[in-house]
């Protein structure tokens, strides 16, 4: 639609009145712009540049107390504190200057203005993690551990990454786990597993067994991968039986199925389980040069899957092989027992098995069975084995050492299914 003025003077003045807009724009929208660029800066000019371009603007203030609250040259905690006001008189509903206000007071000493001006941010922004979880912290320094826990947990309820952290912070000053956890960590599987890595990282063995035990008793759906990274440290620090025992709970709350042979202490055999990186399942090694170890659907003994070992032929392998850990009894007989596919595995050194123990005290052992090449049907291999004096931990590989003989380039297929280990009967009755 077209305006139609009645008159050369009407239509002067909106001439006039457009530029004079478009100048007042123009003015502003420059004057801002210089006032951000002089922010961002970064320094003590450019922030007070922007504070008289701009004094309207609540955020060019909070920069500017940030300025004097941090800077290691010339820290000024008064005027940071009179900046963060003249932030807050323009903007009050600013959290993150209310926070940075209470950091200042604290540092000053003066607790009580610390305290209402986290309360304030906490009143602005109830339903904000890292208000809680700040508040909370300032609480846990001023010795008010009751509500310090209740702010904590609001954090972590609202924010479960932080879980971790948060039990860390807390048990320094409470040292029951038990009310730790009820106090301060959602009951639910990530937020405990993480609290178990902080633990075992700092190799606090009990506290992460103790929080086991409580994880456990919630029953949450979970899977053996999910505690790969705890049996692993339980292995390390030579608790067998714990780290057994923290796998079968781990199965017992998955829904995993291995179809394992009745009495085999090897878990997953059959490889059907698709779990896979340590613990009581089988690790892949890192890429191999002329190997590919992969599980294949199409060639299997029984069940959906078993484990295929490729060569192509252009090189003298050496595989370090696809393990797996396995709990077992001091000076006990196991009958050991696989099926080995082979098919044109050529070479004077194929595919075979390897039994490695670790007593303690005493030096490690191992064993290893007959190799497989050439073509072969499906096929039963048994070999006895029996553990030593204070033998608790066996660890069986599917490798390939280098050939040292004249054919020495290992080129075929070998395939792997039901792989087990049971007890026969004790090698000192």
């Amino acid at each position: 639609m077209l305006l139609r003025l009645p008159n050369p003077a009407a239509r002067l003045a909106v001439l006039a009145l457009s530029v004079t807009l478009a100048a007042t724009l123009s003015f502003f929208s420059i004057r801002s712009a210089r006032a951000a660029y002089q922010a961002g800066l970064g320094t003590r000019a450019g922030y007070e540049a922007a504070t008289r371009l701009e004094p309207g603007n609540p955020e060019n203030w909070y920069l500017l107390a940030r300025y004097w609250q941090y800077t290691l040259d010339e820290p000024d905690p008064r005027r940071a504190i009179d900046n963060f006001r003249h932030a807050l008189s323009l903007n009050p509903r600013s959290t993150d200057a209310w926070l940075d206000l209470g950091t200042v007071f604290e540092s000053e000493g003066d607790f009580a203005a610390a305290r209402n001006a986290y309360i304030q941010a906490r009143n602005v922004y109830p339903a904000s993690a890292a208000v809680a979880w700040r508040y909370g912290n300032f609480l846990l320094r001023q010795g008010d551990t009751k509500q310090a826990f209740a702010e904590i947990r609001r954090a972590v309820y609202a924010d479960p990454k932080r879980s971790a952290e948060a039990f860390s912070r807390c048990w320094r000053v409470d040292p029951d786990v038990q009310d730790v956890l009820a106090s301060v960590i959602p009951p639910d599987r990530a937020p405990y597993l993480d609290v178990i890595r902080e633990l075992a990282a700092t190799d606090q063995l009990a506290a992460t067994l103790t929080v086991w035990q409580r994880l456990v008793s919630i029953h949450p759906h979970m899977s053996p991968a999910d505690v790969i990274f705890f049996t692993e440290f339980l292995l390390q620090k030579g608790h067998f039986a714990d780290a057994q025992r923290v796998w079968q709970d781990a199965l017992l709350l998955s829904d995993v199925v291995t179809g394992d042979a009745p009495g085999s202490v090897l878990w997953d055999g059959g490889f059907e389980s698709n779990v896979r990186g340590g613990g009581f399942a089988w690790t892949f090694p890192a890429a191999t040069r002329g190997v590919q170890a992969s599980l294949d659907s199409r060639q299997r003994h029984s069940g959906k899957q078993s484990l295929r070992l490729f060569f192509d032929g252009k090189r003298n392998t050496n595989y370090d092989g696809v393990c797996t850990n396995a709990e077992v009894r001091p000076e006990t007989t196991y009958r050991f027992s696989a099926w080995v596919r082979t098919q044109s595995l050529t070479s004077d050194e194929g595919v075979r098995f390897r039994f490695s123990w670790f007593p303690d005290p005493g030096p490690s052992g191992s064993t290893d069975s007959q190799d497989f090449r050439g073509t072969q049907p499906w096929t039963r291999m048994e070999m006895p084995w029996s553990s030593g004096e204070d033998v608790h931990h066996l660890r069986v590989c599917v490798l390939r050492s280098a050939s040292h003989g004249f054919d020495t380039r290992i080129q075929g297929t070998a395939w792997i299914d039901d792989v087990s280990l049971v007890q026969v009967g004790n090698s000192r009755p």
